[in-house]
């Protein structure tokens, strides 16, 4: 999720840490889809009940084959309405909105751990990101 102006220096993008992840691993929110709903709208209600973000726009980005549970994961961008984190502390216990800049100095440092290169979240992070960041899980 992003919110701002696309590829503006001050756009930012909404990632988020599992209290069962070690400290400083961040990654894209992620769901499911529940019978009857659009795919649009699945990213629309688990951002907004992960995280409180409402979403507007959303465009499909690509997918992956997920061996756990034999699944297919669908990757997707949307651009925030509001900045405004409220979550649930149940399934993200943090999410925070990154600068370009500020998620390559967290990555650089090692304060921030990214998912690893073969994975959607981690071609979703670049691509809005616009080029390869360093470190992984």
């Amino acid at each position: 999720i992003a919110h701002g102006d696309p590829g503006a220096p001050d756009e930012r993008i909404l990632l988020g840490h599992q209290a069962a992840w070690p400290v400083g691993r961040f990654s894209t929110l992620a769901g499911f889809l529940e019978p009857g709903e659009s795919l649009e709208d699945a990213v629309r209600r688990e951002v907004l009940e992960e995280v409180g973000v409402p979403v507007g726009e959303v465009t499909y980005q690509g997918n992956q084959a997920w061996p756990l549970p034999a699944s297919l994961m669908l990757g997707f961008t949307g651009r925030a309405l509001s900045t405004e984190i409220v979550g649930d502390q149940h399934e993200i216990e943090e999410a925070r909105w990154f600068t370009r800049a500020e998620l390559l100095a967290h990555a650089e440092s090692g304060e921030v751990a990214l998912p690893a290169p073969i994975s959607i979240s981690r071609s979703l992070i670049e691509t809005w990101y616009g080029g390869q960041l360093p470190g992984s899980w």
